[in-house]
């Protein structure tokens, strides 16, 4: 394993540490609106900070939280804490993101980490997905559940007529509020999805996750699965749903 993914391993292992001792005090003091147009907790800021300490030295930084950080050739976006307010609320799905694009413009690496579970997932260009947990040495070939039961539908809240729809075709669904850590679980689920506005920090490591599904990445849109009728059942679903809104 290269030296920027053991220093992408390192930062997690550090914030979740830190956090199975108990969060650091200013965990919950609100700062200004990031780069990613949400409010910045404490908590956000600390793990930047350790993001950026460990990975500074491989390229410019993109944050979440402070925007372009440092210098390079590479470029790292990263999302120090995916899923903010599970975190905040000790509700057990949240992580952390990291993409790196290289000179050329091509994703070459990605890392999602489950700060809860301590899950972790690696790509590298040209590799199979590798899962593993901190604080172990050894990575194998991701798990994929086959007949998933339930799909995700990241921000349904916002969209309750959509909900309604797919629940019409008898689809069952969890939002648990964490993009791209929810990408990063796709093989296990029926399908993923998001409709409205999406940001960079929340997808570009995710979805490199998704090699070897189905993987529709539309402006309103981004629709995951391993199935192919399905996939194209809800693209036409969200499509309609779409125009409707806009008109």
């Amino acid at each position: 394993m290269n030296s920027f993914l053991r220093a992408c391993i390192s930062a997690n292992e550090e914030i979740a540490q830190t956090l199975k001792d108990g969060y650091p005090d200013f965990s919950y003091i609100k700062s200004s609106v990031g780069a990613g147009g949400d409010v910045s907790s404490g908590l956000d800021l600390w793990a930047e900070k350790i993001f950026v300490s460990h990975l500074g030295e491989f390229g410019r930084i993109e944050s979440e939280e402070s925007g372009e950080i440092g210098t390079g050739i590479d470029t790292i976006v990263i999302d120090p804490i995916d899923g903010s307010s599970n975190a905040l609320s000790h509700f057990p799905y949240f992580g952390s993101s990291v993409a790196r694009i290289n000179a050329d413009g091509m994703l070459d690496k990605a890392v999602v980490c489950n700060l809860s579970t301590h899950d972790i997932f690696i790509k590298e260009a040209g590799m199979p997905v590798l899962q593993g947990k901190l604080f172990k040495s050894s990575f194998c070939p991701r798990t994929v559940a086959p007949n998933a039961h339930i799909g995700i539908f990241e921000k349904a809240y916002a969209h309750p007529a959509l909900v309604e729809k797919i629940k019409e075709l008898g689809l069952k669904f969890r939002a648990p509020g964490a993009v791209a850590l929810s990408l990063a679980y796709a093989h296990n689920v029926s399908f993923f999805l998001f409709v409205g506005d999406y940001r960079i920090y929340d997808f570009v490591a995710g979805i490199a996750l998704c090699e070897g599904l189905e993987v529709i990445v539309e402006e309103d849109y981004v629709i995951v699965s391993k199935d192919k009728v399905l996939i194209k059942i809800l693209e036409n679903l969200v499509q309609k749903y779409v125009r409707e809104v806009r008109a």
